[in-house]
């Protein structure tokens, strides 16, 4: 048996729903075990984007906005699209603007992540934004946004405790954590 060979059989596939940001598809398959079944895969057309804005006295930055999808309130780091086939990095450093008024300069990648796998083949990208500075932000018609800045420390016990529960957010920050225990980073 070869474990990174793909197990699944697709004998069909149906467009279910599209807009310009996801597309629903369910799938006739042959399961790993040979069963018949269906799968239903949302394909996003977009690569996810999150920065971590960080500044010389470790003080980040995050967005709050009402998230219609949970009818709930969500604190995170800037976050939005990036269109497939521009640089990412152009698309972070728009959404950093856009949505905090920062320019950065210094950008690298944090991490990359692959979000709720099971069901989605959304891709995501995490940069550290430092050497920031202030300039007016531009949130699209679509977000009512507050932004806060807080020390990394109030961000990280944000996440400790629940308030921050994006995962992007949660998983950027723990990498944040990470790097400064291991002294890889650095005010």
């Amino acid at each position: 048996m070869n474990p990174t060979h793909n197990p699944w059989k697709v004998l069909s596939e149906k467009l279910i729903y599209e807009n310009p940001w996801i597309e629903l598809k369910e799938f006739g398959v042959i399961n790993p075990s040979g069963g018949n079944g269906i799968y239903g895969k949302v394909h996003f057309k977009n690569l996810a984007i999150g920065i971590v804005a960080l500044d010389e006295e470790m003080n980040t930055y995050l967005v709050g906005q009402y998230r219609f999808a949970l009818d709930s309130y969500s604190w995170e780091i800037p976050e939005g699209g990036g269109k497939i086939g521009i640089d990412p990095l152009e698309s972070a450093k728009r959404e950093l603007i856009e949505e905090t008024g920062l320019k950065a300069g210094q950008w690298s990648i944090l991490m990359n992540l692959h979000l709720s796998n099971s069901v989605t083949d959304e891709y995501a990208i995490v940069y550290l934004a430092r050497q920031l500075t202030q300039h007016k932000a531009m949130p699209e018609e679509t977000e009512q946004l507050y932004v806060r800045k807080v020390s990394f420390d109030k961000a990280f016990e944000m996440v400790e405790n629940g308030e921050i529960t994006d995962a992007i957010s949660v998983a950027a920050f723990l990498k944040i954590k990470l790097l400064l225990l291991e002294n890889k980073l650095s005010a």
